[in-house]
């Protein structure tokens, strides 16, 4: 599941389980290379949350982000971790599955 975070909602939508966030921008074209690779997560059980980072500049700040596009995973709402640029559905499998684990 996508769901589009922003002012209004991110606190809820993050704050229980573990959630993969990905900061965009419209302009950049990884983002939206990024979004394809994403979409195929859609019918897998992890939560996907996307952050249009200058729509809501204030949550992108507060993790600090400065590139596009940038994950970061949360779980219960405290990051995890974060990693930058495009990713291939695989390569974001692999850098998930340590955390996936039961």
């Amino acid at each position: 599941m996508i769901i589009e975070l922003n002012n209004e909602n991110f606190e809820q939508e993050t704050k229980h389980g573990l959630k993969l966030i990905e900061f965009y921008t419209t302009w950049c074209s990884y983002c939206t290379k990024q979004r394809v690779e994403l979409q195929e997560l859609e019918d897998s059980d992890m939560k996907i949350g996307i952050v249009d980072a200058e729509e809501s500049p204030e949550i992108a700040e507060k993790y600090q982000i400065d590139g596009y596009p940038t994950f970061v995973l949360l779980k219960d709402g405290e990051k995890v971790t974060e990693f930058a640029g495009f990713h291939k559905k695989a390569q974001l499998l692999d850098r998930l599955m340590d955390y996936l684990k039961v």
